[in-house]
């Protein structure tokens, strides 16, 4: 039940005080504490409240979705994945010096996973984080009908978030126009704000992607001038799992 002082401490945004003022006044009571044990415990409980407020908004704004663990991760699999400079990004050393991560690998070999887990962790540790598909971000730039438009679009993807992460790069093809507002977004960062970026061509293959496309060489070298470039090898885990099932429905089956 609200009080009138709930009320009050909720509109100077003291929420968690607001909420549990009745057992803070119980508890502060039958403790005897003083004026100064009183305001430490309010200014704990408050910090508290605040830091789980703003992990559950960074959260949401960082449209992560659901994702697999780094725990469920199998690092046995791939012939070739470089473990250290994997954790190294997951511990987020390339975000001091404003640098980029780019994951190449084939399909199914859990690129995009490292890449939610390296963006959940830049939010665990306080920093903003935006995951998105190059075919979401691209589309939703080309969406907008005005320059200002644009520009607001532009801001919300370079200078309002502290690491982008850009998922599935070189699954299809752009126009150029395409490329133009990727080597806008790129370029905005650059130097600036970290980037992370999974695609499953080489770099040699890029200009595949934008193949009328004048800055497709400039976009190249911004995103790999400072990068650490993560390369797995091997075959799709998925595939694996796709044909263990099978195996065992038939195995199933001849019982």
């Amino acid at each position: 039940m609200t009080t009138p002082l709930a009320d009050r401490l909720a509109s100077l945004g003291l929420h968690a005080t607001s909420q549990g003022l009745s057992d803070l006044i119980a508890r502060a009571t039958k403790a005897r504490w003083g004026a100064t044990e009183l305001l430490e415990h309010l200014a704990d409980e408050e910090q508290k409240e605040r830091g789980r407020r703003s992990l559950e908004r960074r959260l949401s704004r960082s449209r992560l979705g659901r994702f697999k663990p780094m725990a469920d991760y199998d690092w046995g699999w791939p012939r070739k994945i470089d473990r250290e400079a994997v954790e190294s990004a997951l511990r987020l050393d390339f975000l001091e010096g404003a640098r980029n991560v780019v994951i190449v690998a084939p399909q199914g070999l859990g690129k995009t996973m490292i890449a939610q887990n390296i963006a959940h962790q830049a939010v665990l540790k306080g920093h903003s984080a935006l995951f998105v598909t190059a075919s979401q971000l691209l589309l939703d730039l080309g969406a907008q009908d005005t320059s200002r438009a644009l520009d607001r679009r532009l801001r919300h993807y370079t200078s309002r978030t502290s690491l982008l992460v850009i998922d599935e790069m070189g699954y299809l093809a752009y126009d150029a126009r395409n490329a133009d507002l990727l080597f806008q977004v790129v370029a905005r960062r650059y130097e600036q704000r970290s980037l992370v970026m999974t695609t499953n061509l080489a770099f040699s293959d890029w200009p595949t992607i934008f193949p009328n496309a004048a800055c497709a060489t400039a976009l190249i070298d911004r995103v790999i001038h400072h990068a650490d470039v993560l390369a797995i090898e091997g075959e799709s885990y998925r595939r694996r799992e796709a044909e263990e099932a099978a195996t065992t429905r038939k195995a199933k089956s001849k019982r």
